[in-house]
């Protein structure tokens, strides 16, 4: 187990510091912010990409039977890979708060402390509740309460991370100031059509499926399913509704500002 476990362990601390060596030797103009945050990114986008793959797999292997099919990626997956990139993760996101805000000049940022740490918690809150989450609520139901089901629908929660590259690549094209390139657009076009597909509406999609399954009516279903699974999937899906109202927001004020700069020209 620890073996397995170490897969992951050691493949996403490596690739972040193989990309924190690369990066500046490419981009000699970039601080140690944007290289940590891009290798942030790149790391978390190979994540995505993984896990992307494990739930299409997973998905398209459980169709016939979405309650008691098996895949063996569905446990292994999170113990190979999950665990240990949500673990790395809650670092990553840690040294790149610590480096922009050093570059900032912030005083307390000179080295690292518990005071730096409790920044980082408090603002960036809801992300690190969102991974202790994952890891303290979705690992246990993983691997011990679901009685060997529901295969199909850890699937379908891997696919989740399918929205991940674009907005990654969106970080990235900034750090480039590729901000105003047509890229960056239709890659912020990607980012709010594929947030809603697989963080939004893949939770009505998978009470549909369910209900198929049973043969009940889809405003049945959160009545037929324990409660303990209403709260978890409210839990899981109130923070991705947020995120998308900030996404929203930010895609307005971009598109308001294009708009006013053309009209300008």
């Amino acid at each position: 187990m620890l073996q397995v476990l170490a897969c992951g362990a050691v493949v996403f601390p490596g690739l972040f510091v193989a990309f924190r060596k690369i990066l500046p030797c490419v981009f000699k103009h970039w601080s140690d912010a944007d290289v940590v945050l891009v290798s942030e990114r790149l790391v978390s986008s190979i994540h995505a990409l993984m896990a992307t793959t494990a739930g299409v797999i997973i998905v398209s292997s459980c169709r016939g039977n979405v309650i008691f099919d098996r895949h063996w990626l569905a446990t292994s997956f999170v113990i190979w890979y999950g665990v240990p990139y949500m673990t790395y993760d809650i670092f990553a996101m840690y040294l790149s708060h610590f480096h922009r805000f050093r570059m900032k000049g912030h005083e307390e940022y000179k080295r690292h402390s518990l005071r730096t740490i409790n920044s980082f918690v408090r603002k960036e809150f809801l992300l690190v509740l969102h991974h202790i989450a994952l890891l303290t609520i979705l690992l246990p139901v993983t691997l011990f309460f679901r009685k060997e089901q529901g295969d199909f629908f850890i699937g379908c929660l891997f696919l989740t991370e399918l929205s991940t590259p674009f907005v990654s690549l969106g970080k990235i094209l900034i750090q480039l100031s590729l901000q105003e390139s047509w890229v960056h657009k239709v890659n912020g076009g990607m980012v709010l059509l594929t947030f809603f597909m697989c963080r939004i509406a893949l939770f009505p999609y998978m009470y549909l499926v369910y209900g198929q399954h049973y043969g009940i009516p889809l405003y049945s279903v959160p009545f037929h399913l324990p409660l303990s699974t209403n709260l978890g999937n409210v839990c899981i899906l109130a923070p991705q509704v947020y995120w998308f109202v900030l996404l929203c927001r930010k895609g307005y004020r971009l598109y308001k500002r294009s708009r006013g700069a053309a009209k300008e020209d």
